[in-house]
């Protein structure tokens, strides 16, 4: 398949975890930026939508606490989502 990992860069002044073979590339820029926008719904999530600590147990009740969730945070995109499609 031909797939590589992409870490994201660390450009804090530390040493670095990947080197400028795997940065240079056009796609690494591009798939950190996809990872960003996944990672704000994550953050959605568990900030705002209150699963930072789930208060259910057993799988299927902290998954289906996590779906819905999920789905309010698409119901609060919707308006911006259609607003681009306008």
């Amino acid at each position: 398949m031909n797939v590589q990992a992409h870490v994201a860069q660390n450009t804090s002044g530390r040493r670095l975890s990947i080197d400028r073979r795997t940065t240079r590339h056009a796609g690494y820029g591009m798939s950190q930026r996809i990872r960003k926008r996944i990672e704000e719904g994550f953050g959605w999530i568990k900030t705002v939508g209150g699963q930072r600590k789930t208060r259910f147990r057993g799988r299927g009740k902290v998954g289906w606490a996590f779906a819905f969730t999920a789905a309010a945070y698409n119901l609060v995109r919707l308006p911006k989502l259609l607003g681009a499609l306008a």
